[in-house]
């Protein structure tokens, strides 16, 4: 390990930005873009970015699309416009502390909030009593996991032939 000063250097430079303040760099055009089509909502006195895009005519479908750690609702800007196509709403939010959303220091950051922040959206946006559709990969698969665990039926008329015996 000859070069062991680069790999303190490779960790100690964005940490000193961090520790200084240095601004981030200027968006690049796509970024830009993706911002500017998004929107904003609060949820407990903070920012949550979110795009919401209107697609296929006839379509009653909608779909909310989870990002993984540690990106954000670009993620999906590839399949964008196929899923657009295809659901007559689509709709990507950036968690808590990810993308343009807030990211408050001192936070305890969890699967439960982001959740919750997820709920928040859906009321947000009045989809409260419509069926909506989740896309998720890596990090957001443990969000949806949660949603899904949240939406499942609590009384016991749910329960199935082999439980109720």
């Amino acid at each position: 390990m000859k070069e062991w000063w680069i790999q303190v250097g490779l960790i100690a430079v964005p940490l000193l930005a961090v520790y200084l303040h240095i601004p981030p760099p200027n968006l690049s055009p796509a970024l830009y873009t993706w911002r500017s089509t998004g929107a904003f909502f609060t949820y407990q006195e903070q920012r949550i970015f979110y795009r919401d895009s209107w697609g296929a005519v006839g379509s009653s479908d909608v779909v909310i699309l989870l990002h993984g750690f540690p990106t954000s609702s670009y993620d999906w800007y590839k399949v964008w416009e196929g899923l657009t196509q295809r659901f007559q709403r689509v709709i990507a939010l950036d968690f808590i502390g990810f993308g343009f959303s807030d990211k408050p220091r001192f936070h305890r950051y969890s699967i439960f909030e982001q959740a919750s922040i997820v709920e928040a959206l859906v009321n947000h946006l009045g989809l409260i009593d419509q069926k909506v559709n989740l896309l998720s990969h890596d990090y957001g698969d443990t969000v949806a996991q949660e949603l899904l665990y949240r939406d499942l039926p609590r009384d016991s008329s749910s329960q199935t032939d082999s439980e109720a015996a």
